[in-house]
């Protein structure tokens, strides 16, 4: 089974991938690039074939032809055809003929170069060879994208080709070239190839998605267009509810009041992932907002162990994770009146942080200003073998999750984690408890977008002060930051007299996905700016001290039975499933594509 490192790196791989197949150039662009393919392309065409006025006239007439033959059969495509349809809107429409009319283009260049060595009748051949592979491609295209029945399917793949080969027709006829019954003959033997081979391809595609998860390859791949393009979450859950696997999940409650309630802190042994708006990736701040509302405090949900294949497969594990934390959290009663001092430990590669509220301890590790991704489930129990020895009955425990740099080294790391793991907590046992306060602000930053990296949760600092020693959490609703943005944050809690603290994100994946970087999202100070991040942090750092008071604080770990999970295994399978279909289309195209073309070449010889 592959470690919790390699299953990120193939999560966000496989998303990167399915990201990158749906990057369609704009509306400007399309109208811009059609007419110049369509005019230059056949004007070029015609003036190397015939170099005089008549033959420029003819490459102009029929350029111009093609461009609104194509653009008014996108219309009507896209208005009469595809108007149920979710994803096919005109650009795309418009987009799909401009690729389409590309590939076709490549064709007739060839031609124009085999017709000057071998004949005129080359340059036809070739041309009605590219209309073949064009209608090929539209076939393939909206099969395993559109959502319509076979007929509607077929008008919309036939239309646009057979419509912008009259241009072509009329352009041999004015030309000379004699158009035989074999021409018309071509049409149809043409059509019959391009359905065997577009539905053999698909159906080699889809038999591999049955062999690895029991699905169409493709029915994941309409499932993610869908919720890329639209934003649809819907259809691509229920693939996953079918592919998860029931666990039980484990969360660590904290609650801060006196008369009502303070502050509150979940940490979900839930990973929120996989992206955008699928599964459990808005969890941190569906979290944050209900609480607030059940329970009139602010709230932060910082990021726990678990990595992807700990993944919630529907917004329905979401709303049971909720009802449960929220019902627990309401009836759940502060008693405890004293905590510890805030403790940090670091030796050179790992630093944990740690305070013990009553005989609870919140625990959270960073490898910043190295990079810090998903922690191995092995590094939390070992964490909570240690809290029992110092009498410790609860022991949540954090990923911070704030610093990216290049490639992650989890495994590698362990050891050093388990080592300020161990010396942390024995430290921090060693303090005199004491009367604590509790200050707390959140704000969202409306400059900052999900694209931007910042999530709906915003920014929230959460101030103890124990003794003479004020010690802030801050929770940020992002995937991850920029190394040294946490030490720059650091430095300014310094500077305005908070003496400990350390820096968290929720890994919210609703940014990821939404844009093609590196990452497949912007860490934290990538794209919003490191000065504007803390002087945001900064704000809610004053509010927070400015209403610190005296509380208690009650800690408990809840599970929440048969939750629907992704699983390792089928987390594994799925990414598997996108590397194996791409392998297979790669292998099959050519060989269906020179089947295809051979027996069309065959034809074309005698017309």
């Amino acid at each position: 089974m592959a470690s919790e490192d390699a299953l990120k790196q193939s999560m966000d791989r496989a998303v990167k991938r399915y990201s990158s197949l749906f990057k369609l150039p704009s509306t400007r662009k399309v109208l811009s690039l059609l007419p110049l393919s369509c005019i230059g392309g056949v004007l070029l065409s015609t003036i190397i074939l015939f170099p005089s006025i008549e033959g420029l006239t003819n490459g102009l007439l029929t350029g111009v032809a093609l461009f609104f033959t194509s653009l008014i059969v996108d219309y009507a495509v896209s208005a009469f055809i595809l108007g149920r349809d979710t994803i096919f809107n005109l650009r795309r429409a418009m987009a799909l003929s401009l690729f389409g009319w590309v590939f076709w283009l490549f064709f007739i260049l060839i031609g124009v170069a085999a017709a000057l060595v071998f004949g005129l009748s080359w340059w036809v051949r070739l041309c009605l060879l590219g209309f073949s592979a064009v209608t090929i491609f539209r076939l393939v295209v909206f099969s395993s994208t559109a959502s319509m029945g076979p007929k509607r399917l077929l008008v919309a793949s036939l239309l646009q080709p057979f419509s912008c080969v009259i241009p072509f027709l009329i352009l041999w006829a004015r030309i000379g070239y004699p158009i035989t019954f074999y021409v018309p003959l071509f049409f149809f033997f043409s059509l019959v190839v391009c359905l065997v081979s577009a539905f053999s391809f698909l159906s080699l595609l889809n038999r591999v998605g049955e062999q690895t998860l029991g699905l169409h390859s493709l029915s994941l791949f309409k499932a993610f267009m869908l919720n890329w393009v639209l934003g649809l979450n819907a259809p691509l859950e229920e693939l996953l509810e079918r592919l998860g696997e029931e666990r039980n999940v484990e969360i660590s409650l904290m609650r801060f009041g006196s008369s009502r309630s303070k502050a509150a802190m979940v940490i979900p042994s839930v990973h929120p992932g996989p992206f955008k708006n699928i599964g459990s990736s808005l969890l941190p701040s569906l979290l944050k907002a209900d609480l607030e509302k059940e329970l009139n405090c602010l709230a932060c949900v910082p990021h726990g162990l678990l990595g992807h294949e700990f993944d919630l497969a529907s917004q329905l594990q979401n709303q049971r994770i909720i009802a449960d934390v929220a019902d627990s959290l309401r009836d759940l009663k502060v008693t405890e009146a004293k905590a510890s001092p805030f403790v940090k430990v670091s030796n050179g590669l790992a630093t944990a942080c740690c305070q013990i509220f009553g005989e609870s301890a919140f625990i959270s590790f960073t490898l910043a200003p190295r990079t810090i991704e998903d922690l191995p489930q092995e590094l939390g129990l070992f964490v909570r073998q240690e809290a029992e020895k110092h009498g410790l009955r609860l022991c949540a425990v954090v990923n911070a999750h704030n610093s990216i740099d290049g490639k992650s080294e989890m495994q590698e790391s362990l050891a050093s984690l388990k080592d300020v793991a161990t010396k942390c907590l024995k430290e921090v046992a060693s303090k005199k408890q004491l009367p604590f306060e509790v200050g707390v602000a959140s704000l969202l930053p409306k400059e900052f977008s999900l694209e931007d990296g910042m999530g709906p949760g915003g920014i929230t600092v959460l101030v103890v002060r124990t003794g003479q020693q004020k010690a802030a959490y801050v929770v940020i609703d992002g995937n991850n930051m920029v190394s040294g943005l946490r030490e720059r944050i650091l430095s300014m809690l310094l500077s305005i007299g908070i003496d400990e603290g350390e820096v968290y994100t929720t890994d919210t994946h609703s940014v990821s996905a939404l844009v093609l970087t590196r990452y497949g999202y912007h860490p934290l100070g990538e794209a919003t700016g490191n000065e504007k991040l803390v002087r945001y942090v900064k704000e809610a750092a004053h509010s927070a001290l400015s209403n610190l008071e005296p509380v208690k604080v009650a800690c408990r770990s809840i599970t929440v039975p048969s939750v629907k999970v992704l699983g390792a295994k089928q987390l594994e399978a799925l990414c598997l499933l996108i590397d194996r279909t791409l392998q297979k289309a790669k292998r099959v195209v050519v060989p269906i594509c020179a089947t295809s073309g051979l027996l069309l070449m065959l034809f074309l010889l005698l017309v």
